[in-house]
């Protein structure tokens, strides 16, 4: 939270700064945008998040937003302790054990977007919205090198759902970001977005700092 606010400061300093450097066109009334974009993402581990977002203006200052996306893994300390687990028991009749752990999630969510009135070629908003995201336990184990996954059973080994299969649950997500428009369509966007997925055995946390790039029409 306190990385939110220090952000949201940030944003709104850089925007007044730039507020008298307006590019011809860039206090048009927006109709819309659509951006990519490509981020990093944190929470246990540090991977990579790329998607896309689009929105359309309600009201002035006010947009409704679509977003969908990819994190590369958002595995959690709970999934990475059960595969140990797994693991020391191996350990006691194979030698060389080891195994990976990686949980990929796909997200959608829709939203509202406040943008902060500054007349200027930087604008800074606030954003939430709410969606659902599928998150793909994929847990790798090796002996002597070998994948061993796909033979677990002969071992003595039976992976449970807190190690295998997929699922889907609902997600909530806030941020905050600045929108620079260098010409009158082009949109580079800095963002930041703090997202949280309620899986059954306990949140999954997924902070994600990055940019957009995209027009606005």
């Amino acid at each position: 939270m306190r990385s939110f606010v220090c952000v949201t400061i940030g944003m709104l300093a850089l925007a007044g700064v730039a507020s008298a450097q307006t590019p011809a066109g860039a206090s048009d009334p927006d109709r819309g945008y659509l951006e990519a974009v490509a981020q990093a993402a944190f929470g246990n581990v540090t991977s990579q998040s790329y998607g896309a977002e689009g929105g359309v203006t309600i009201r002035p200052n006010l947009q409704l937003f679509v977003e969908v996306g990819r994190v590369s893994n958002v595995a959690t300390s709970q999934i990475s302790a059960a595969a140990q687990t797994i693991a020391g028991f191996l350990s006691q009749t194979q030698a060389n054990v080891a195994f990976s752990v990686k949980e990929p999630a796909i997200f959608g969510m829709a939203g509202i977007k406040f943008t902060v009135p500054t007349g200027g070629a930087v604008r800074p908003y606030l954003r939430g919205g709410a969606g659902v995201a599928n998150v793909k336990q994929d847990v790798a184990f090796t002996i002597g090198g070998t994948d061993v996954t796909s033979n677990l059973t002969s071992l003595g080994v039976t992976l449970g759902t807190d190690l295998s299969g997929s699922f889907t649950k609902p997600m909530i997500d806030v941020g905050a970001g600045a929108m620079w428009t260098p010409t009158a369509r082009l949109i580079l966007d800095l963002q930041f977005r703090y997202g949280r997925i309620f899986a059954e055995d306990g949140g999954i946390n997924v902070v994600r700092a990055g940019i957009g790039v995209g027009v606005r029409f």
